[in-house]
C-alpha cells in the first residue's frame, strides 16, 4: 500500500489521528526534506525509516520504491507541508504505483489553497488551481491565457515574487479585479489582504511580504 499523507501547513494540531497512525505503521516514509520532516516526526514521537524523495531525485528512486511496494511494504509519502502531489513531489510515485498494480490511498488533510480559497470571500464553487506560475519562460503566456478565465483563480507564490506577481496580474487582468492575498495559512501570523489588485499591490509595496502566500484572484465577469 502507498499512502499519500498530508502534513500541517502551519499549526501542528492540524494533523489527523489517521495520518499519525499511518506514519507510525509505515515500513518507509518518503520525505521531501528529511530534516524538516524529522522535526515533525520527532514532535509526534514517530520513529520510522525515512528516505529523501524530492523533485531532483524522484525519477531515479521511484523504480526502487515501487519494487518495495510490490514486495509487500507499506510506504507513506509526505512533503514539507500540505498534501503530496499538490505543487509537491508525490504524483510520479503514485502514478507508477498504480501502473504496477499497487493500491494507492490519499488521506484527507491539510493543503494551503483550500482554506485560503474558502476564506477569500470570492466564489469557490468553481475555481482554477494554477499553483506556481513559471518563473520566467511561459509565465506571461500563461497569464494571457487566463485573461478570459471566468472561474476564481488560485496561485501559489514565494514572498520575494508577490509584488511582481500582483504587478503582472494588474497588467493582464486589470487593476480593479478582486483579490485575496493570503499568507502564513494556519500559522501565528496568518493574514488575508482583500480588495482590488491595485489595493493589494499598494499594501505589499508598503509592507514587506513575508511567509508563504496563496493568491486568490477573481475570474472575469461574463
Amino acid at each position: 500500500m502507498l499512502y499519500l499523507v498530508p502534513t500541517p501547513v502551519g499549526n501542528l494540531e492540524d494533523i489527523t489521528l489517521r495520518a499519525l497512525r499511518v506514519l507510525k505503521e509505515a515500513d518507509l516514509i518518503l520525505a521531501e526534506d528529511t530534516r524538516t520532516s524529522g522535526l515533525l516526526l520527532k514532535h509526534f514521537d514517530i520513529h520510522r525509516p525515512m528516505l529523501s524523495y524530492h523533485k531532483f531525485n524522484e525519477h531515479q528512486t521511484v523504480e526502487r520504491i515501487v519494487e518495495r511496494l510490490q514486495a509487500g511494504e507499506t510506504v507513506a509519502v509526505i512533503s514539507d507541508a500540505g498534501t503530496p502531489g499538490i505543487s509537491d513531489p508525490g504524483f510520479l510515485v503514485a502514478r507508477e504505483a498504480t501502473r504496477a498494480g499497487v493500491e494507492v490511498s490519499c488521506l484527507p488533510g491539510a493543503t494551503a489553497f483550500v482554506p485560503a480559497l474558502v476564506a477569500s470571500g470570492l466564489p469557490c464553487d468553481k475555481f482554477c488551481f494554477e499553483g506556481f506560475l513559471p518563473q520566467k519562460k511561459g509565465r506571461q503566456t500563461r497569464l494571457q491565457q487566463l485573461a478570459e478565465e471566468p472561474r476564481t483563480m488560485v496561485f501559489y507564490e514565494s514572498p520575494h515574487r508577490v509584488v511582481k506577481a500582483l504587478t503582472q496580474f494588474i497588467e493582464i487582468f486589470g487593476a480593479e479585479r478582486p483579490v485575496a492575498v493570503c499568507r502564513e495559512i494556519s500559522k501565528v501570523h496568518e493574514e488575508i489582504v482583500r480588495g482590488t489588485l491595485a489595493e493589494a499591490l499598494a499594501h505589499f509595496n508598503e509592507h514587506e511580504p513575508r511567509g508563504e502566500f496563496v493568491i486568490i484572484v477573481g475570474g472575469k465577469d461574463i
